[in-house]
């Protein structure tokens, strides 16, 4: 962790690998950020001791390791911007949709990592499935799961497509558990809960399922299984979200997302 790495965009995930990064010792003076927002500049030295700057220049050129943490749509204009400064440098894109076959054409260099995290990795929960070009040995692979491990669980995938599937999966799935944890609370409220005591069974609900499927190694179906008893509480919801066809619902849901991120890879990456 001696060699110097910048992030391009200083957001949120930029801001939790850099979190991960500081907790394993890496110093903030090896650490550059090009960032427009002067409110993330400020939130950037607030939080993590770091002098980001406003845009690309010389200064990239040491930068040993280039991480990626902006809008799809944004992309191509700032590596065109930077690629003068940065082909030396190995590259890791937290893009969603862009693929690695457009970034190395504007950057000008085969060596393009790959990643698709989530948000839990703000608190070093997340999962992150990558993705390596050819041109990207073993040793750079290794580096760039270091870099990353402050974030959570990483999972290396041989073809590119299937980071599509991950975008869709774990990258959006938080959202579609917080849509669920505000339809339950919801309905609690509706039948004369608190909001506050609502919210704290919904959310030991869904902590203590994750943590009971993580520890149990069964499949999900077993375990939903186990809770439906003929004739009771659970049976009756199940049935009626079957009644609506949640399953298939939720399932179709998942391919949109998909296809959605397979769009912007054509949108954004195409030129």
């Amino acid at each position: 962790m001696s060699k110097r790495i910048a992030f391009i965009g200083g957001g949120n995930m930029a801001s939790a690998i850099i979190g991960g990064l500081l907790a394993q010792g890496m110093s903030a003076s090896q650490i550059d950020v090009v960032e427009p927002s002067a409110t993330a500049r400020d939130k950037l030295q607030d939080s993590y001791g770091l002098s980001a700057q406003a845009q690309s220049g010389a200064f990239l050129g040491a930068c040993a390791l280039v991480i990626w943490a902006v809008k799809p749509q944004t992309f191509r204009q700032v590596a065109l911007q930077a690629r003068l400064h940065t082909q030396n440098a190995l590259h890791l894109s937290v893009a969603a949709g862009i693929r690695s076959e457009s970034i190395a054409r504007w950057l000008g260099t085969e060596r393009v990592v790959r990643a698709m995290p989530n948000t839990p990795a703000l608190i070093g929960k997340g999962i992150s499935g990558l993705f390596a070009r050819p041109a990207v040995d073993q040793h750079n692979k290794d580096w760039v799961a270091q870099v990353m491990a402050g974030t959570g669980e990483l999972l290396w995938f041989d073809a590119e497509d299937k980071l599509d599937v991950v975008t869709a999966l774990s990258g959006s799935g938080p959202a579609y558990v917080f849509y669920f944890m505000e339809a339950m609370t919801t309905a609690a409220v509706e039948m004369g809960l608190t909001r506050e005591q609502a919210h704290q069974l919904t959310l030991a609900t869904f902590v203590g399922a994750s943590a009971l499927a993580h520890s149990s190694g069964e499949q999900p179906r077993v375990l939903r299984q186990r809770v439906t008893s003929k004739g009771g509480t659970t049976d009756a919801a199940i049935s009626s979200m079957e009644d609506e066809d949640m399953q298939a619902q939720f399932i179709n849901a998942v391919y949109t997302a998909r296809d959605r991120a397979k769009q912007l890879g054509d949108e954004f990456g195409a030129s």
